[in-house]
């Protein structure tokens, strides 16, 4: 047997491919400083034509190449996930625009008292995190924590913490964020169900990691609000070594959410912006906004388990709990509530959702990208020979899927890679596996936690945090590195727990 055909066929082989394969990525990504999409496709070209898949199985001829690997990789996840990610990136950056995370923000400072006011960060980061991403969040509360610890007089970690933990379990764990969207739509899982347990183990995550550990670390390292940010304009994020703090594909640090990036004021906004943020809206219409995707979801995900086919009440719920049909109603609310009867043009709002829209496209190349490296990885029997060496060893696939992803998300940084790596290589063991829907629901928990973990140096959102709260690398490492670990390791425990029950 030659050393080819040793690779191709023999297991240890098509193992050994496996873990070259992903060397070679974590090579290009962290070495080379390559685009990760473009890492993705070439590794997955490699390993295709190395473990003998024909050029024509792989990228079709020039008369038709619809059933190529290369095409069917990326369309597949791409039609499923691209309009919730482009939804879900308008809806935030309408509700960031009229001033809701404000109104939010200091009716839970009211509500809770000086006292209670780190606990009102974290519900603020929790509420707001749904429908805005990661690194706009920051930039649109960053001066709201500013003025609750100037007010409290008290260190800046203590607020900032559980509102970071609010905002990264939310981005981790719930639609429509890309890691949980990605995740669930490569093991095929409904959004609802993603949805049920995302909120299940994230809220003991985020509770632990930022309640908890957020007064216990926010007592011992003192920050003081930054003198040159009493609240206005935000900073550029500072870059690191991994490059420029807004990391394309980051998990935390992702540029996937809408607004300008930065902090709105009279004078960045537009006209009709600033009368919003001078008269925002109320804290009810707000959450009510968001919540219309979640019970829609969650009511078609119910309808469908407990009503029979064909009915019509199970045909409008199902129809209505489509990811993509309830977005599209939330975001059809949040332009007329938020933008037409507050007074904004069709024009503004246009423009809005314009800008908003444009980082999410090195996102879906990434998942795109990311989806034909895993076809490849099933189509050549990688994933098969990973799938039989964790049953040999007993490993389960929920355990499996942690493991894998944060051994790519400590390497490399990124949480949208290590999802999208770590489904494509579990696939396999998956879909031969037979798991109920909420079964594979908590597979998608499990893989986004691990894509969530140690947060250090190479993650773009370990910058912004450093940056935006006025903190050294040695302290960003003890706060928000620590911030994430406990919150990535309490997410597993919590999915592995409810795994046992299910």
């Amino acid at each position: 047997m030659t050393f080819l055909d040793w690779l191709q066929n023999d297991t240890a082989g098509l193992l050994t491919l496996a873990a070259v394969s992903v060397a070679l990525l974590l090579l290009m990504i962290m070495r080379l400083r390559l685009e990760p999409f473009i890492a993705l496709i070439v590794t997955g070209v490699l390993v295709a034509l190395v473990a003998g898949v024909s050029v024509t199985d792989l990228v079709g001829t020039p008369i038709k190449a619809s059933d190529s690997l290369f095409e069917t990789g990326f369309a597949g996840i791409l039609g499923h996930i691209a309009p919730i990610i482009g939804l879900g990136t308008v809806l935030g950056a309408i509700m960031e625009r009229s001033g809701g995370a404000d109104a939010l923000t200091e009716r839970l400072l009211r509500l809770f008292g000086p006292k209670g006011a780190p606990l009102a960060m974290g519900v603020t980061g929790l509420v707001l995190g749904i429908p805005v991403f990661f690194d706009i969040s920051i930039f649109v509360l960053a001066p709201l924590v500013y003025v609750a610890a100037r007010r409290g007089g008290r260190s800046l970690v203590l607020y900032a913490m559980p509102m970071l933990a609010g905002l990264s379990m939310t981005h981790a764990f719930l639609p429509p964020h890309p890691g949980p969207v990605t995740a669930g739509g490569l093991l095929g899982v409904g959004m609802g169900w993603v949805i049920a347990m995302g909120l299940l183990c994230g809220i003991p995550a985020w509770l632990v990691s930022g309640v908890w550990w957020g007064s216990f670390i926010g007592r011992r390292i003192q920050v003081g609000v930054p003198e040159d940010l009493p609240g206005g304009a935000a900073p550029a994020a500072a870059p690191g070594p991994a490059g420029p703090a807004r990391d394309t594909g980051d998990g935390d640090g992702d540029t996937s959410g809408g607004g300008t990036g930065g902090v709105r004021t009279a004078e960045t906004a537009g006209p009709q912006t600033a009368v919003a943020v001078a008269a925002p809206p109320s804290v009810a219409l707000i959450s009510s906004i968001i919540a219309v995707p979640l019970v829609l979801i969650l009511a078609a995900t119910v309808a469908g388990v407990t009503l029979p086919e064909g009915t019509v009440l199970r045909d409008v719920l199902v129809l209505l709990g489509t990811p993509a049909i309830a977005l599209t109603l939330s975001v059809l609310l949040a332009l007329y509530l938020l933008g037409i009867r507050r007074g904004t043009s069709m024009a503004e709002l246009g423009r809005i959702s314009g800008e908003s829209l444009r980082p999410v496209g090195m996102i879906l190349l990434v998942v795109g990208a990311g989806a034909f490296f895993g076809k490849v990885l099933q189509t050549t029997g990688v994933g098969d020979a990973l799938a039989g060496s964790m049953t040999a060893i007993g490993l389960p696939v929920i355990a499996s899927a942690y493991l894998i992803s944060a051994a790519l998300r400590i390497a490399q940084g990124s949480a949208t890679v290590a999802i999208v790596t770590t489904a494509g290589i579990i696939g396999p063991t998956v879909a031969a596996g037979g798991y109920s829907q909420p079964q594979l629901a908590l597979i998608v928990v499990a893989v986004s936690a691990g894509s969530i973990i140690a947060s250090h140096v190479n993650d773009g959102g370990f910058w912004i945090v450093a940056k935006y709260f006025n903190m050294t690398v040695k302290q960003t490492l003890m706060t928000w590195t620590v911030l994430e670990t406990i919150l990535s390791v309490v997410g597993f425990a919590a999915a592995a727990l409810v795994w046992a029950f299910v």
